[in-house]
């Protein structure tokens, strides 16, 4: 793509749309980035209207593999950058390379629709714009899920999405529902602060801690010995039976699945405060009667605020659904990038995975910028990511037989995703495809499995 010829449409000035532009400019894609907030950072920005992230939110990977690629957090943060410390350094990459001259801030997109073979979008001032392509990169923690039981609470219940500090609990009987990460953090501020404290789980999860031996446990992963994954499972688990014991003297249920078979739990404090009596395992709610909540062990607690640790629902309201597949309530793209059903569609940041996302949200803007050039150039260059968007199926589970829920639906193993993207670029040289070439590039089922 020749430099201005043509103008892509990236929707969201978060973690995502921040890689998307530093990729862009640097290869001279032409690109306008629209973000309805008043500063980069998406949720991380707790201004931000709508922002799920709580006070004593930090990172659940640690600094050195969470950073954006050559541009590394400041040597002054811990091991596990808090939510403010992550904010401003989101602030000072866009600084560093420039990136706020391409973002219209204060301006959402209303919709986004395809006219002809490019895009016609509408801006929330009333504006239209033409592009050629469209990249949605506005994240997937904006429409919290709420669960629904029988009877009816007289209490107060929300989503966590709500929740900031925990001051909010004080002189109350709090039950948090969910044990994914943020639920379990929750629980701990709720551990410190309420009259009494609750944890509902559906499920018996694995908690590693996020130092092993004195070192970030993703670090430790990342240096240590590159092991088959089901000698991986065996080693760890090995480990946290060590360091854990039997969890079930807690409360908690034994889990139903194999480690690293759901998304990890990062979180050893849930355990110390179950062990002091600071907070109590639950099953799951049963039914509600009033302020009382009966859960299906048998039990049942008078309760004050609930707090729904509950997910998130995937949603891209500005393009109709139809332009996706979906599986599991989310969009089922290739490399979890690109739209099989419509060109020049892409989306960044709908993805799970168990490694830390910036330095992968790097590699793939790369690929989104490298096939938004080769498709530009027409000819063999686009037949040659076209027949792989539509035709490369791999498997990026790396050997882990997740469990079967919505959330792992699209779930990526991180080693597998970023092995599978060597295979792409020793294969498909995206940026340089010539006629002739396709034959030679063709990334067939068979070819991508090996």
């Amino acid at each position: 793509m020749a430099a201005g010829s043509e103008r892509v449409c990236v929707v969201g000035g978060g973690p995502a749309g921040l890689a998307l532009a530093r990729s862009f400019k640097a290869h001279g894609v032409a690109f306008d980035i629209y973000e309805r907030h008043s500063d980069v950072g998406g949720l991380w920005d707790q201004s931000n209207p709508g922002s799920p992230v709580y006070n004593s939110a930090h990172f659940i990977s640690s600094k050195t593999q969470s950073h954006y690629t050559d541009f590394p957090m400041p040597d002054a943060y811990p091991d596990y950058p808090s939510n403010k410390q992550i904010h401003n350094y989101m602030q000072s990459f866009a600084d560093a390379f420039g990136l706020r001259e391409h973002i219209a801030f204060n301006t959402g997109v209303k919709s986004a629709t395809r006219d002809g073979e490019g895009w016609r979008v509408t801006l929330d001032n009333g504006e239209t714009k033409d592009y050629s392509a469209l990249v949605c990169a506005t994240g997937t923690n904006w429409h919290p899920s709420m669960p629904t039981y029988p009877g009816t609470f007289t209490g107060e219940m929300r989503h966590a999405s709500t929740y900031r500090a925990m001051d909010e609990f004080k002189g109350k009987r709090v039950l948090i529902i969910g044990a994914g990460n943020s639920g379990c953090d929750i629980a701990c501020d709720a551990a410190q602060s309420a009259d009494k404290a609750f944890i509902s789980m559906r499920r018996g999860y694995h908690f590693l801690p996020k130092h092993l031996f004195g070192i970030p446990a993703d670090v430790f992963a990342h240096d240590g010995p590159q092991l088959p994954m089901w000698l991986t499972q065996r080693i760890f688990g090995v480990v946290l039976r060590i360091l854990n014991g039997d969890v079930t003297r807690l409360g908690l249920q034994k889990p139903d699945h194999k480690l690293f078979e759901t998304h990890p739990i990062l979180n050893n404090q849930l355990l110390h405060f179950l062990s002091h009596g600071d907070i109590a395992a639950k099953r799951d709610v049963e039914r509600f009667e009033g302020k009382v909540v009966h859960f299906k062990d048998g039990t049942s607690e008078e309760i004050d605020l609930i707090l729904c640790a509950t997910g998130y629902s995937w949603k891209i309201p500005y393009v109709d659904p139809a332009e996706f597949s979906w599986r599991g309530g989310k969009p089922d793209l290739y490399m979890n990038l690109f739209s099989r059903e419509t060109p020049n569609l892409y989306a960044l940041g709908y993805m799970e995975t168990n490694g830390g996302a910036y330095k992968l949200f790097d590699e793939m803007a790369d690929l989104i910028t490298q096939t938004i050039i080769a498709r530009a150039k027409g000819g063999a260059a686009k037949q040659a990511v076209d027949n792989a968007i539509a035709n490369d199926r791999p498997d990026l589970s790396g050997g882990i037989k997740f469990v079967a829920s919505d959330r792992h639906a699209t779930y990526v193993e991180i080693d597998a995703y970023r092995r599978h993207m060597v295979r792409l670029r020793k294969r498909f040289d995206w940026a340089n495809v010539k006629d002739g070439d396709f034959e030679r590039l063709r990334v067939s089922p068979r070819a991508a499995a090996e």
